[in-house]
């Protein structure tokens, strides 16, 4: 797919990630993401939105890291943020419960609007294991390179910054964020706010106190979690 080799990343997240690019694994998802266009494969998020997570921050902006696990795979969802759809779209039922906890935990208005970029724009790196899927076919571009490429960006934060907050939803978020080092970083663990596990834990779990609770403490301005109707 083109758009890889047209992407334009922030310097500050270009300048340690640029190697992967020309790494033979990140060869080969170009060649496939090119193949499937060819076969008529409608992708999403669109080719300059799929870096949008990193383009929203610079390196070193980044306070909260939200892991997700695949971009949404119906038309007109995904923008590049997980969890988060463009304005207008139907909010999806895990964002639902996400803002229902918000509410529970900080009395903040469950937003209709399920667009999270005010969130980015704040410094909360709303991350994706893969980066793309094709319409209509949930993880179908799972186990082509992205997830290598994005565990490499995890490291890269883990390693490099100081007091970063990680909420880690689900199994396969906790999977992805073993490599975090407790000490250096606040790791908040809870089930997935899918309807299928939000009762199980996630509901209730406070993270967004928390997670502005730690940042004050270390001198670190707290998240507006609200998002605007």
């Amino acid at each position: 797919m083109g758009e890889l080799r047209k992407i334009k990343l922030r310097s500050s997240w270009l300048r340690p990630l640029q190697s992967e690019f020309e790494q033979p694994y990140m060869q080969k998802l170009r060649e496939f993401l090119l193949t499937r266009k060819q076969h008529g494969a409608v992708t999403y998020p669109p080719g300059d939105e799929i870096f949008n997570a990193i383009n929203s921050m610079s390196f070193e902006q980044v306070r909260v890291v939200i892991l997700g696990q695949d971009p949404y795979h119906g038309p007109g969802q995904a923008h590049g943020l997980c969890f988060s759809v463009l304005p207008g779209v139907k909010v999806p039922p895990s964002l639902g419960n996400i803002f229902r906890e918000i509410h529970t935990d900080l009395g903040i208005p469950i937003s209709h609007n399920g667009c999270l970029q005010s969130w980015a724009d704040q410094g909360v790196f709303l991350l994706n294991s893969v980066l793309t899927v094709e319409r209509g076919q949930a993880g179908s571009h799972q186990g082509k390179g992205w997830e290598r490429f994005t565990d490499v960006i995890i490291s890269m934060l883990n390693t490099k910054h100081q007091g970063l907050v990680f909420m880690l939803w689900g199994s396969h978020a906790m999977k992805k964020g073993a490599v975090i080092d407790s000490n250096r970083h606040l790791v908040l663990k809870a089930p997935h706010p899918s309807p299928l596990s939000a009762h199980r834990g996630f509901l209730g779990c406070r993270h967004f106190s928390a997670a502005n609770h730690y940042l004050e403490k270390h001198n670190r301005q707290a998240i507006d979690w609200s998002v605007p109707d």
